[in-house]
């Protein structure tokens, strides 16, 4: 007896975030793996890249394959968390609940203001005298 309501069975793949570039620039690539597969492991096909830097105007850039990833999707891959923030800020999926706590997060702790002292044994500058 069939049901009729369509079930996904799991094809174990998953699309995550692949980190590329250097140590302090990085720069990751949106790929569908295996799931077994390490991070640095063969890349079954890349659907978008996240760019985590801010550029000149303080924007984080991220260009996703929408098609190819409900392709996915539809074929039963599943997500990791970082990406499934990314969709969900992009409209692509509804929010995930880990962006919604750290805005909140974000709203209640106002920012501190950082009191700088000076450092002992060192002869201040001459052309500031109040230190």
């Amino acid at each position: 007896m069939a049901s009729a309501i369509p079930t996904f069975t799991k094809i174990g793949k998953v699309i995550r975030l692949n980190k590329h570039g250097c140590t302090n620039r990085p720069f990751y690539h949106i790929v569908v793996q295996k799931t077994r597969d390490n991070f640095d492991g063969p890349v079954i096909e890349q659907v978008g890249s996240y760019d985590a830097m801010p550029n000149s105007q303080n924007e984080k850039l991220v260009a996703v394959n929408f098609e190819r990833v409900q392709y996915w999707l539809a074929q039963g891959a599943g997500m990791s968390n970082p990406v499934a923030q990314l969709l969900g800020l992009s409209g692509f999926l509804p929010n995930h609940p880990q962006t919604l706590i750290q805005s909140w997060k974000n709203r209640r702790e106002p920012p501190r203001e950082r009191k700088l002292q000076p450092i002992k044994g060192i002869a201040p500058p001459l052309d500031n005298p109040k230190i």
